[in-house]
């Protein structure tokens, strides 16, 4: 029997499209890049966070805590059939809740926050226990440490300050997120109610 030949298949061209892109950009009018980008921002959430961050983009804090709310929904989302695996998470995602956070405490949002970060945690604390290694915790803490460290210093009532963090350990599934810095952070501040 004969040995198949196998058929020459032409050497591929070696192409940029990125490179092409940016030379098709740069023969555009700036109004329709912006017109291309808004379009792009209002279709991806992934791409509103990148614009919104790279452009710094100024909002009110009602937009902030909504822009916040939908980033947790993306970093806390995961496929339940993935349950006990290293699912992927959206890493970007919780940047935006940290940089959002941030910003809300930035305008005097401290107590804003706050409502987050327990959402955060009751999400988040969720994926890391439907993990197999809770590879996403330092990132959930990274957020919560955000508005963890102001409370330490803030002239909020200690009484609303214990409250919070009381909810924050109970809202733990895991039982390990952030649990030093919130236990000492309730004991000040029940030390402070005394």
């Amino acid at each position: 029997m004969p040995k198949r030949r196998l058929k020459k298949v032409p050497k591929a061209v070696k192409t940029d499209s990125a490179e092409r892109l940016r030379k098709a950009l740069m023969k555009r009018k700036k109004e329709d890049l912006v017109t291309a980008l808004v379009e792009l921002a209002r279709d991806d959430r992934k791409i509103l966070r990148r614009l919104t961050a790279q452009f710094e983009v100024a909002a009110p804090a009602k937009e902030i805590a909504a822009a916040t709310r939908h980033a947790i929904a993306d970093a806390t989302a995961f496929d339940e059939r993935d349950i006990n695996y290293n699912f992927d998470y959206d890493y970007e995602a919780y940047n935006e809740v940290k940089r959002n956070l941030s910003r809300l405490i930035d305008l005097g949002q401290l107590q804003l926050a706050m409502e987050l970060s327990l959402e955060l945690m009751k999400e988040g604390s969720y994926q890391v226990e439907a993990s197999d290694e809770g590879l996403m915790t330092e990132d959930i803490e990274e957020c919560l440490r955000v508005v963890i460290n102001p409370l330490k210093k803030s002239n909020l009532p200690p009484t609303e300050v214990f409250t919070w963090c009381s909810e924050m350990l109970e809202n733990d599934r895991v039982g390990f997120i952030c649990e030093d810095e919130l236990r000492t952070l309730r004991r000040r501040s029940k030390a402070a109610t005394s």
